[in-house]
């Protein structure tokens, strides 16, 4: 089955990057909804290493202020949401839950460099997901890395369980979007063998 053309403008081909937001509100409900949705893309040996923490208040996106490049500050006083989307770096814990093979976990916990490898780059698919999701339940996305991320993780996750990968500031845009630049042909950025 394929999406018809209104589903894919929204997901993809109109959607822009949100800068200006409305002043509404995003429910709690509707995080949750977006998270079950995103939570179903598929990751490696189905690892789930990403994390979500969702900065409503100012005084929770206050703490990321210093964190993030001059360019991102005013956009994220007025999000409604900013989401730090994190890798778990002990993701594997959860490796007998999630997976249908005995050794899993112990496969993790026994090399770090895989370990981490698959954290980053799987929680990076969950973030991506996550923008899908959001988009395909009416939000807007704004997702930003000009971020000291080793600030972040001072300030929010001292325990160095999870680490911040990027952000998203999210709700409903004003429509005031930059025009989309342009985008590589399929001749410049794949090949077929």
């Amino acid at each position: 089955m394929t999406l018809d053309a209104q589903a894919l403008d929204q997901i993809f081909l109109k959607a822009r990057t949100a800068n200006t937001f409305l002043d509404k509100p995003v429910p709690d409900e509707l995080l949750k909804q977006v998270y079950d949705i995103a939570r179903m893309g598929p990751t490696s040996m189905n690892t789930q290493p990403a994390r979500y923490v969702f900065l409503k208040t100012p005084e929770a996106r206050a703490r990321l202020l210093p964190a993030l490049s001059p360019g991102n500050l005013d956009k994220t006083r007025a999000a409604p949401v900013t989401v730090i989307v994190c890798a778990d770096n002990r993701f594997h814990e959860f490796m007998p839950q999630v997976w249908h093979r005995e050794g899993a976990k112990e496969n993790f916990e026994s090399n770090p460099a895989l370990s981490e490898a698959t954290a980053t780059r799987n929680s990076t698919l969950g973030g991506a997901y996550f923008i899908i999701a959001a988009r395909a339940l009416g939000l807007d996305c704004g997702p930003m890395s000009g971020v000291d991320l080793a600030k972040v993780n001072a300030e929010f996750f001292p325990d160095g369980r999870w680490r911040a990968n990027f952000l998203i500031n999210l709700g409903y845009g004003d429509g005031k979007a930059f025009d989309r630049n342009a985008r590589l042909s399929f001749e410049q950025a794949c090949q077929v063998l």
